[in-house]
């Protein structure tokens, strides 16, 4: 990889905890690292900031690097804006002191304007409150908001919606999206929620007891037989489609993706905007022959390119869409029975029945 990445190699004890943790992928967009409760994410998280030291550890940034055999830079020397699971916001200050705290003297040329996060995080209409008058939602806001104005070149990201109902994580996800969106910063985000991974992720780190199982791009890994998401129980594939089409009359967007197009309800958009899909392996069953008279509207032709068999008598297959299948990756999980009663078979085109496809808006900057 080219030097702009985010490149880290962590082995060794932390009190009793063995981490074992090394990836390296590109310094943009939204990295997730995700598993379990206790698998480690927060302490590579941690030892990434600067607060836990690692003998033997290497950390750098875009080049930058900020630990290795010979050297180690404290943490506040680590240009990283950080946010918690809890706020902590300074409840004396207003919320607009609480944003500023922190803030060089002297900011950097292209750095993010007070005015640009303000307005980002919806935030413009609490500046002069108490933190103790904010929900908790707009509390986390004010945090992320602090954190960007202390002009860092990396976000870490420590599960910052764990605390807060599923009402007010609906509520702050929109927020995040449109930083996602408007700000050229790398993010490392923890969660041990899998909706939020595919919500806003590009990048993903699976760990499991303290080791990096697999790194790379999200698509490529919740596609990837040999990993745990493909085998979970809500297994799914993130697509990111273009919409092609708009029907007003009855309300259908249609959306491209490589290999095919889906059809779905959604509020209207414009010709050429991005938006994410969701579709469950659950939600894809498999037939030999088009299928004439259905309700079922999403029928896309695809190939069936090699399957995992389960525990529960049922098997995963990936697909791959298109007739020859050079596209989108799709899962589909059927019973074994229903596998052999149609004689399914790796490299057999088949036509891949969608029953549910969820969208996910990504908010757009309105700043």
């Amino acid at each position: 990889m080219t030097s702009n990445t985010i490149k880290v190699d962590f082995r060794g004890l932390l009190g009793s905890f063995e981490l074992n943790a090394q990836f390296e992928l590109p310094a943009r967009g939204v990295i997730a690292i995700f598993g379990p409760s206790g698998c480690g994410k927060s302490a590579v998280m941690r030892c990434i900031a600067g607060l836990n030291r690692m003998k033997a550890g290497f950390c750098s940034v875009a080049g930058d690097v900020w630990q290795d055999e010979k050297s180690f830079r404290p943490v506040y020397q680590r240009p990283i804006g950080y946010v918690f699971q809890e706020a902590n916001l300074f409840p004396h200050l207003s919320v607009r002191r609480n944003l500023t705290y922190g803030r060089p003297a002297k900011t950097d040329p292209g750095a993010i304007a007070f005015d640009e996060v303000v307005a980002l995080l919806g935030i413009d209409r609490h500046l002069d409150r108490s933190p103790r008058n904010l929900s908790g939602g707009e509390r986390q806001r004010v945090a992320i908001g602090r954190a960007l104005l202390s002009q860092p070149k990396l976000l870490l990201m420590d599960e910052p919606l764990s605390a807060l109902d599923q009402m007010t994580k609906d509520e702050i996800l929109p927020y995040l999206e449109r930083l996602h969106g408007a700000l050229d910063l790398p993010i490392l985000y923890i969660s041990h929620d899998m909706a939020e991974v595919e919500r806003l992720a590009d990048q993903l780190v699976l760990m499991k007891s303290g080791r990096v199982i697999a790194a790379g791009l999200l698509t490529d890994l919740q596609a990837d037989l040999a990993l745990p998401l493909a085998v979970s129980r809500d297994a799914a594939v993130s697509l990111d489609a273009t919409v092609v089409a708009q029907d007003e009359a009855d309300g259908m967007t249609t959306l491209a993706v490589p290999g095919g197009e889906f059809l779905l309800p959604a509020e209207p958009l414009r010709i050429g905007d991005h938006r994410r899909l969701r579709i469950l392996a659950d939600d894809v069953s498999l037939a030999r022959e088009q299928p004439s008279r259905s309700t079922i509207v999403n029928v896309l032709r695809a190939k069936i390119l090699s399957i995992r068999s389960q525990s529960d008598h049922r098997v995963t297959a990936l697909l791959g869409l298109g007739p020859d299948g050079s596209g989108a990756r799709l899962l589909s999980r059927v019973t074994q029975r229903s596998w052999k009663e149609l004689d399914l078979a790796v490299g057999l085109e088949v036509y891949a029945q969608v029953k549910g496809v969820a969208l996910v808006r990504r908010e757009q900057p309105s700043v």
